[in-house]
């Protein structure tokens, strides 16, 4: 006789039926937020065509989601404990590394090299931290995972390979820089963990992207006069939609997108950003679609692919 599993309500009962619901949106949710994330280094590349630099750029991205960052750490901080000073100090040292130091040297770097390049490396970002991981906690690593980081390394370097015989050194420098955000960012991801357990997401990441806004306005006011704030009002509108669809909105798709499916059905979503943000970057910025480009991305997909399965 067949017997059914214990709470596996056929598919036909509403319940069963509100639970694929839920599924679905999640996917949706992810795949959108990777979408509009990728988003991000078009609406930069596109803004340099006007003669603003990297400090300016991110400057007004980031002015712009202040308020939203801040509107959301409130939110979630409403009948919340008040933070110590210990929390303060690592929402303060999270801000910098994480989302300050990350958004910089990114927005820096994809001055020197196209945006399918800049979403590759950034794509790094697991095999990132479980690389400090194995440094600073002495985690162990399995084959797959080897394996998968040797496959996505090589799908980095074909297209690097690729892109620095057409723009020269310069290549090589935006991408360090890129690559450097990365590290920033898991930095930020390996230290982060007990803090969301003791503050919640939503919370850490207003506080922590407020943080970075302010460190970015202050960046500007350090380094350019105010005269440099006038740039094409073009700037302006691309660094609104920066910090509005390409910034805020994404991260509440993902936090949403998690709740619904988990972390990892979220991050297997996730792996239409590069695709999205090369198709994108032929579309739109004109950049080439070439074989090593095709080459690349899939041993990257791939690679982290093997990797996340291999956890």
């Amino acid at each position: 006789m067949h017997k059914f599993k214990k709470n596996s309500p056929p598919a036909h009962t509403p319940r069963a039926q509100a639970a694929t619901k839920n599924i679905a949106t999640g996917l949706l949710l992810a795949t959108f937020g990777a979408i509009f994330f990728s988003g991000k280094a078009i609406i930069v590349k596109l803004a340099y065509r006007y003669g603003v630099d990297a400090v300016t750029l991110i400057m007004y991205r980031m002015l712009f989601a202040l308020p939203i960052f801040a509107l959301m750490a409130w939110w979630a901080s409403r009948g919340k404990a008040a933070l110590t000073r210990k929390d303060w100090l690592g929402v303060l040292w999270l801000g910098f590394t994480g989302y300050y130091l990350a958004s910089f040297l990114d927005f820096a770097g994809l001055a020197y090299i196209t945006a399918s390049l800049e979403r590759l490396i950034l794509y790094l970002n697991p095999t990132l931290v479980l690389l400090l991981g194995l440094v600073l906690y002495h985690r162990r690593v399995s084959t797959a995972q080897i394996l998968g980081m040797a496959i996505s390394y090589s799908g980095v370097l074909l297209v690097f390979g690729h892109e620095i015989t057409l723009m020269g050194p310069n290549a090589a420098w935006g991408t360090l820089l890129v690559f450097l955000s990365a590290i920033s960012y898991a930095i930020y991801l390996v230290y982060s963990g007990e803090m969301v357990k003791r503050l919640g997401s939503l919370r850490l990441v207003g506080l922590a992207s407020t943080v970075a806004c302010l460190c970015c306005i202050l960046q500007f006011l350090v380094l350019r006069p105010l005269s440099a704030a006038e740039v094409a009002p073009e700037v302006i509108w691309l660094s609104l939609l920066n910090a509005t669809l390409c910034t805020a909105v994404p991260v509440l798709m993902v936090m949403m997108a998690v709740e619904r499916v988990g972390a990892s059905m979220a991050a297997q979503a996730g792996m239409i950003g590069p695709m999205s943000t090369i198709l994108m970057g032929v579309l739109i910025l004109g950049e080439p679609f070439t074989a090593w480009v095709a080459a690349g991305t899939v041993l990257v997909i791939a690679g982290i692919f093997v990797f996340s399965r291999g956890r």
